[in-house]
């Protein structure tokens, strides 16, 4: 599992990236990967090689339903 919050440069990640299918043309979108069983990446779609925050999947899952309910 990674432990570090951050890497310096998304790209160096070996992962699949992939947007949310509604994200269509937007350019104003984030990409995730799955590092490992415990941890995912996510980057800015318009800057693949840079920083990229890494989540455990519960964190994750936490922070997207907290935004998909407004709380942030």
């Amino acid at each position: 599992m990674n432990t570090s919050p951050t890497v310096d440069n998304a790209s160096d990640l070996h992962v699949i990236w992939w947007k949310s299918s509604a994200s269509g043309a937007q350019s104003d979108c984030v990409e995730c990967g799955v590092i490992d069983a415990e941890s995912v990446a996510v980057r800015d779609s318009k800057v693949p090689n840079g920083p990229a925050l890494i989540f455990g999947r519960g964190a994750l899952s936490t922070m997207v339903d907290a935004v998909a309910g407004g709380l942030v």
